[in-house]
């Protein structure tokens, strides 16, 4: 496979970054609901169909994002600073989406050169 066969659509980053903010869009405009219902069922037909090479580095980025989504909330609420109005998970939200686009750029980027590095390289 060539290094290109490895690399996500940037317009996929642009989906998984409004589903990564999707709980606190929910939260601070609870009528976007089927907009985001929408993009969901479109983004796993994309993910099933146009992705299926890739589905495998997807599902990784996936689970870290997850694991980004859950600790964030946890941390701030142990600190104290629990995300509770509108504005908060608003900019929660927009900060999610880029610290999502960020993260699987740099994540494939990564993923990229360890998967087409030649054997005289490792």
């Amino acid at each position: 496979m060539a290094p290109a066969d490895y690399r996500l659509p940037v317009w996929f980053f642009g989906f998984e970054g409004v589903l990564a903010a999707a709980f606190d869009i929910i939260k601070a405009f609870p009528s976007a609901w089927p907009v985001l219902l929408g993009l969901l069922v479109v983004n796993i037909a994309v993910s099933l169909t146009l992705m299926r090479r890739r589905l495998k580095l997807a599902k990784a980025l996936w689970r870290a994002l997850v694991a980004l989504r859950v600790g964030s909330h946890f941390a701030l609420n142990a600190l104290g600073f629990a995300v509770t109005s509108t504005l908060g998970h608003a900019v929660f939200a927009v900060v999610m989406a880029a610290v999502t686009i960020g993260l699987l750029a740099y994540s494939q980027e990564t993923a990229v050169r360890a998967l087409t590095r030649t054997p005289a390289e490792r």
